[in-house]
């Protein structure tokens, strides 16, 4: 049973304990037998209160069964789900005996709406407590009557910033805001919660929940007025459409049944207009898509190397060493990254490189997120300081033979890196692993001026480090399992999701993202010399196709945010490696000769000054007039389908085992539009015959290899299947 009910001293308490599982979750099935519980003690005149606690360590519960909500195909029958749970909770809400839930962990979604139909909350200082409702990320709304609730429990302005935003609150917010009455110790909760009960009996909380947030000053009360809340409605409407672009319809849903049901007295109204919109949003692409994307992060955020990956059997035994002492060579931006987040997770960091000046940029980088952190409340000044000590430069290798990792982020030129893994060969520890950050280059080349190329790894970051979560662990036939196994856990350790590529030119992110960016080039340079009072639209054009499909920038953009003369040294690497198909466009090697190499020099395909604009100098570069008339769907397909083509090859050359991480890394290392599931599962709404008889137009017309459809799709094609089967 995942639900059981005892009672001690007049008090009744219902234990949840899914069998077989790490967390709670409030199944259908759990649901019911909750509701059978609730009957009987509704008839149990004795019970002093009534407790709601999990036997799981730090978790209360997790949310509802994604699966069940997966599953959902029509309206309706959303509709009558969202109904029957909420009847459940009611239930709850209802009963005349106090209730109370004790949280120690996770109490998110469905878990967050249970605890709030309880009279009291009490959590615990434990730092895994995390009560929120996160149901937008996943394209619905909350639908056991947290748009109702929420927003009455911690007033408006923050119920809104929760359910809109998904991010849930630790137990000191939700204390502050009023989500929880009181915050103890883990240690002797029993202790704790017998007083607090002790201090419900004698009337030292208000037994109306909703009057127990305290409402300060005048600023508090006008903050209730009508006015006030219809500003806060208007304001997080444009906040939602500006950051969403309307691509997702479940925020501004959520925003519309907060404010039909915000005045309402009569609970069952405002809980019908929430049922009907989780119905609703249940049923649509965009919905199934996102829970498409959250099966794939929880995945890979908790990847670890099974049996038989890469060749290597029995990976399940293995036990990843832990890191505690990196080094890292190179302060560039990448290093000077890579080594905060290495001390942000309290990892001893060695910082080197051969310039002092390239040694204080590195340090001031850090610094400037720690800083970034301190005034967002994220840290304390005690803890960037502390941090910060963490990190210590050097101009040569002293401290590097105790390093458990050693992390290779030099100028990307092979020559230099196989030279920096020969010297660091003849000073690590025998058990130090060797990874390197390159974002093309042969690791197999570089493991082979070692002595044990099973300790050296690859293990690529995005830029900027701190931010974006994706990670490639970019493996060789020569690396070991121990090492794959203890870079994965190291990419966990650091937050971030990690993914297992086959050692090869490009890997997989960027082979698949400079195909993209490469096609945009062409698309512009096809277009000439515009005329001089549209001399430059070209460029946004473009972008804008992009920014229209979903892309949080456009291909221009991007080239300007990672510098084209990082670009242009990919795609050679690429061309050398893949051949013809990645020849820099014309276009880019005339803009990357003008020394045009976007932010970092303040100009590129944009201009960055006071007002940010498309760079006339570019119309320059063009030796011809326009000849062809821009059509916007075949740009997006040709830099689309080129990407899906790309990927495809991945697949047929085994870079990868699935599909979804090719999504992964296009979701968490681009950008590419959660809402439309991934790049593959895209691809599989089109289907394969279309985007084959597309790139075979595309080749016929254009006569570029580039566009010739991979076997991998020709037979999906064949055999009208898909990418996911």
């Amino acid at each position: 049973m995942s639900v059981q009910y005892r009672e001690q001293n007049n008090i009744g308490f219902i234990e949840f304990d899914q069998p077989g599982s790490k967390v709670n979750l409030l199944t259908a099935e759990t649901l019911r037998s909750l509701e059978t519980l609730l009957d009987e003690v509704r008839s149990k005149a004795s019970l002093d209160a009534l407790v709601l606690f999990s036997k799981k360590r730090d978790v209360f519960i997790a949310g509802a069964d994604i699966k069940e909500i997966e599953h959902i195909t029509d309206a309706g029958e959303g509709e009558k789900k969202s109904k029957a749970g909420q009847d459940i909770l009611n239930k709850l809400e209802d009963l005349t005996v106090p209730t109370l839930a004790v949280i120690d962990g996770v109490a998110l979604g469905g878990g967050c709406e249970l605890a709030m139909a309880c009279q009291y909350r009490l959590a615990t200082f434990n730092e895994k407590v995390k009560i929120g409702l996160p149901e937008v990320s996943l394209g619905i709304i909350p639908g056991f009557g947290g748009t109702y609730r929420l927003p009455r429990l911690v007033g408006l302005a923050e119920g809104l910033k929760m359910i809109l935003s998904g991010k849930p609150a630790d137990g000191a917010k939700a204390m502050k805001i009023g989500l929880v009455d009181r915050l103890v110790p883990s240690q002797n909760l029993n202790h704790y919660l017998d007083e607090f009960i002790n201090d419900v009996r004698q009337g030292k909380f208000s037994s109306h929940k909703y009057a127990r947030r305290k409402k300060k000053g005048l600023a508090a009360i006008l903050g209730e007025s009508f006015l006030a809340r219809r500003i806060a409605f208007h304001q997080s409407r444009r906040s939602v459409l500006k950051l969403t672009k309307g691509f997702y319809p479940a925020p501004l849903k959520a925003i519309d049944v907060v404010q039909a049901g915000i005045h309402l007295t009569d609970r069952q109204k405002g809980m019908d207009l929430e049922s009907k919109a989780f119905g609703a949003l249940a049923v649509t692409e965009i919905s199934k898509n996102l829970i498409h994307v959250f099966y794939i992060s929880e995945k890979y955020r908790k990847l670890s190397l099974p049996a038989g990956q890469a060749g290597l059997s029995g990976a399940e035994d293995i036990v990843p060493r832990k890191i505690r002492k990196c080094a890292v060579l190179g302060a560039g931006v990448m290093g000077g990254g890579i080594a905060q987040l290495l001390s942000s997770q309290d990892i001893w960091v060695r910082l080197k490189d051969i310039r002092y000046e390239a040694l204080a940029l590195g340090l001031k980088s850090a610094h400037k997120i720690f800083q970034q952190a301190l005034q967002k409340r994220r840290l304390k000044k005690h803890e960037v300081m502390a941090k910060m000590a963490r990190i210590t430069p050097t101009l040569d290798y002293n401290g590097f033979k105790n390093a458990d990792m050693v992390i290779e982020a030099v100028v990307e030129d092979l020559n230099i890196k196989e030279k920096v893994f020969s010297e660091l060969d003849q000073i690590v520890g025998a058990q130090t692993i060797l990874a390197t950050n390159t974002s093309a280059l042969s690791i197999t080349a570089m493991a082979q001026k070692t002595k044990d190329p099973s300790k050296v790894i690859g293990l690529h970051f995005f830029n900027p480090v701190h931010r974006m979560p994706l990670v490639e662990v970019i493996t060789t036939s020569l690396t070991s399992r121990e090492t794959i196994a203890t870079t994965l856990n190291l990419a966990k350790q650091l937050g971030k999701t990690p993914i297992i590529v086959k050692d090869s030119c490009g890997f997989l992110v960027n082979r698949i993202l400079l195909s993209y960016m490469n096609e945009a080039g062409r698309l512009l340079e096809e277009g000439g010399r515009q005329t001089a009072a549209n001399s430059t639209s070209g460029i946004a054009r473009i972008d804008k196709v992009m920014t229209d499909f979903g892309m949080p920038m456009g291909p221009f953009s991007l080239s300007d945010e990672v510098g084209l003369d990082v670009g242009i040294k990919v795609l050679h690497i690429l061309e050398d490696g893949l051949g013809e198909r990645f020849k820099p466009n014309g276009i880019f090697e005339k803009i990357y000769a003008q020394g045009l190499l976007g932010k970092k020099s303040g100009r590129g395909f944009y201009i960055y000054a006071k007002k940010r604009g498309p760079n006339p100098q570019i119309q320059k570069l063009f030796s011809t007039k326009s000849r062809e008339t821009f059509d916007a769907d075949e740009a997006l397909k040709r830099m689309v389908y080129i990407m899906v083509n790309e990927a495809a090859r991945c697949l047929e050359e085994k870079i990868v085992e699935e599909p979804d991480t090719i999504d992964a890394g296009m979701i968490f290392g681009t950008g590419f539009p959660p809402f439309r599931g991934g790049l593959l599962k895209y691809a599989d709404s089109l289907g394969a015959a279309a985007i084959v008889h597309e790139l075979e137009r595309l080749w016929e017309k254009w006569e570029a290899e580039r566009f010739r459809p991979a076997a991998y799709l020709l037979k999906l094609k064949e055999q009208n299947r898909k990418f996911y089967n």
